[in-house]
């Protein structure tokens, strides 16, 4: 077996690496001693090159035609079609990162969700136009920003499903009156939030209060079937667990801020005077 040539990303920690190196050594083992010999993939050359290199994560579809082509098949073919499925997970680039995939699949299983929100309308709240802005804002590509969006929306799902589960949002004032977007964006937004209020507990801490608990970041517990899970929101990374201390503080923090919070009515009533405010300019 050749050596393996030298390459920026390390096989032995990058997921995408490994994949890329254990491609090229199944092409040169089926007998295609160049790139340029493999046809499959109905792309540029370059494609084959930048996959085997961890540039490139392969797509499902690309990932078939080398195993077919290379000939490979059964416990040996599925080992490499979850490497390629852990690649995607964990590549810089991907939707969903693998470490956030747990908390989507808790989520999307809960009986209960309790939310702390001091800096932007919630993920299941959001509007496609909210959060259009909110990721073009962050400095992501339009095909990026494409698929954040469209994950967003397939969470919010679970709004609408047969028994939905038992949600209460609790959001911070100034995120009524803080721009995303434009003020149309807002306006529309707000009323998403009086709309849903009817059927989702919100709750406003109003800027009033001063300084609380959650101050800090966002919170959100879920419990479902497999437990509580806990996702705690900071500037650069996410923090997912299902640590008990870790998930009893989380919840702590909750309550905490739940309890400087206006009761449901006249949270609707905040709200509403929010939407009037953007109606108006």
């Amino acid at each position: 077996m050749p050596p393996r040539r030298s390459q920026s990303r390390n096989p032995d920690n990058d997921a995408s690496a490994l994949l890329g190196d254990e491609l090229r050594e199944l092409r040169q083992v089926a007998g295609y001693r160049s790139q340029g010999e493999v046809t499959v993939l109905q792309a540029d050359r370059s494609t084959l090159g930048r996959i085997e290199t961890g540039e490139r994560v392969p797509s499902a579809d690309q990932l078939t035609a080398l195993l077919d082509l290379y000939g490979v098949s059964g416990r040996l073919r599925r080992v490499y079609e979850r490497l390629a499925r852990v690649a995607r997970a964990t590549a810089a680039d991907a939707p969903v990162r693998l470490w956030f995939s747990g908390y989507l699949e808790a989520e999307a299983a809960a009986h209960t969700i309790r939310v702390w929100q001091p800096l932007i309308v919630h993920g299941l709240f959001q509007t496609e136009a909210y959060a259009t802005a909110l990721f073009t804002a962050m400095g992501m590509t339009p095909d990026q920003v494409s698929e954040q969006v469209e994950l967003r929306l397939r969470r919010q799902a679970i709004l609408s499903r047969a028994h939905p589960p038992n949600i209460t949002l609790v959001m911070w004032e100034p995120v009524l009156n803080h721009l995303i977007g434009t003020p149309e964006i807002m306006r529309e937004q707000l009323e998403r939030l009086v709309q849903l209020s009817h059927s989702v507990i919100i709750q406003v801490v109003p800027e009033e209060a001063g300084g609380n608990a959650g101050l800090g970041g966002a919170v959100s517990v879920v419990d479902g079937p497999r437990g509580a899970v806990l996702l705690s929101e900071a500037l650069l990374e996410d923090q997912v667990t299902q640590d008990q201390d870790v998930v009893v503080r989380g919840t702590a923090t909750f309550d905490a801020v739940r309890g400087e919070a206006l009761p449901r009515t006249p949270s609707r009533t905040m709200i509403t005077e929010a939407l009037n405010r953007w109606n108006s300019r």
